[in-house]
């Protein structure tokens, strides 16, 4: 959902960006390497608000835009950050506020249509599936729409994720007060109307999820942290933090095809995609950060270059949490 934190001015909107300037000082550079990040290039793609690793076409990453930017998806090649292929898609009217996209196992895209601009007032939104093209190209793809609505009323979402050994669908709300993980039928219908039921609760205010390539894991994100789940059978439980680097406005997260390690995109023009070691992922430190060690959202810090750095992002977040609760009594 559009909802960057650009009101904020004088003072406080200074502290932010000098703190911004230490942080991107002390950190290393982002490489355009792939799987060792990159930045997406397309002056178009100013809002990427999702991202799915392609399976059959190596280093390649679809993303598409926040809101009503239009049908549209685009395929990014991490070598260079560049698109190689716009896809629109057709047959499902004009998308409202698109946040989200996973594949699932029948090698399909699903497009999550599940923001709510109005805070929970739509009586329903939209999930669109399409085959993933085989060839990158620019061209235009039908895709299957489906209606959807949650058992317990109306509400904003960012996250939708596809399991990757079922192929069930399943959303988590954004809540600034943590949310739920909703569950929707075993196949989706395009002639009825999908009911997604709430199976579990999300310590998170989430803006985007995934699962791990072999299902047994989902990570869900937000602005300034996250949070690795065991996926159990589907009642989930709660593993580590993950180490969420800070960015503009953190709103994706995918898995690499080959499950070491996950991507985290942010907003904004020439926006980074930045890699983390999964959890269980050789040097991931799984161990000490289930004890406590750090992301972004707190735990403690390292020494050396490492420590100063988070500790500059944990700086940083706390100047954005300051934000986000002015913005917040105020709506008030």
């Amino acid at each position: 959902m559009r909802r960057s934190p650009s009101f904020v001015s004088g003072a406080a909107a200074g502290a932010l960006a000098g703190a911004a300037l230490v942080l991107a000082l002390a950190a290393p550079a982002l490489a355009d390497g792939g799987d060792g990040g990159f930045t997406i290039k397309d002056p178009r793609i100013k809002e990427s608000s999702g991202l799915a690793a392609s399976r059959i076409h190596p280093g390649v990453y679809w993303t598409h835009n926040d809101s009503d930017d239009g049908p549209y998806l685009y395929a990014v090649d991490s070598r260079t950050g560049r698109t190689v292929a716009t896809v629109t898609m057709s047959g499902v009217g004009a998308p409202r506020d698109v946040e989200a996209i996973s594949l699932g196992p029948d090698g399909d895209l699903y497009v999550g249509d599940i923001g709510d601009n109005l805070g929970g007032k739509w009586d329903h939104v939209w999930i669109y599936k399409l085959p993933e093209p085989k060839v990158l190209k620019d061209q235009t793809v039908r895709a299957t729409q489906y209606v959807v609505k949650y058992a317990d009323g109306p509400r904003n979402a960012e996250a939708l994720m596809v399991h990757p050994k079922t192929g069930r669908v399943y959303i988590a709300d954004k809540n600034e007060d943590g949310g739920h993980l909703y569950e929707g039928p075993a196949e989706l219908s395009a002639t009825a109307t999908n009911v997604f039921k709430p199976v579990a609760t999300v310590d998170l205010w989430v803006t985007d999820g995934a699962f791990s390539p072999d299902g047994r894991q989902l990570a869900v994100r937000g602005y300034f942290g996250g949070i690795a789940y065991a996926w159990n059978g589907g009642r989930i439980k709660r593993q580590e933090r993950l180490n969420v680097p800070l960015q503009g406005q953190g709103e994706s997260v995918t898995y690499t095809p080959d499950g070491s390690k996950l991507m985290y995109g942010s907003e904004g023009a020439d926006s980074p995609v930045e890699p983390e070691d999964a959890p269980g992922a050789p040097g991931s430190g799984a161990d000490s950060s289930a004890k406590g060690g750090g992301s972004a959202a707190g735990g403690a810090s390292g020494g050396g270059t490492s420590g100063q750095v988070k500790a500059g992002a944990i700086a940083v977040a706390a100047l954005f949490a300051v934000v986000f609760g002015i913005r917040r009594l105020r709506r008030r």
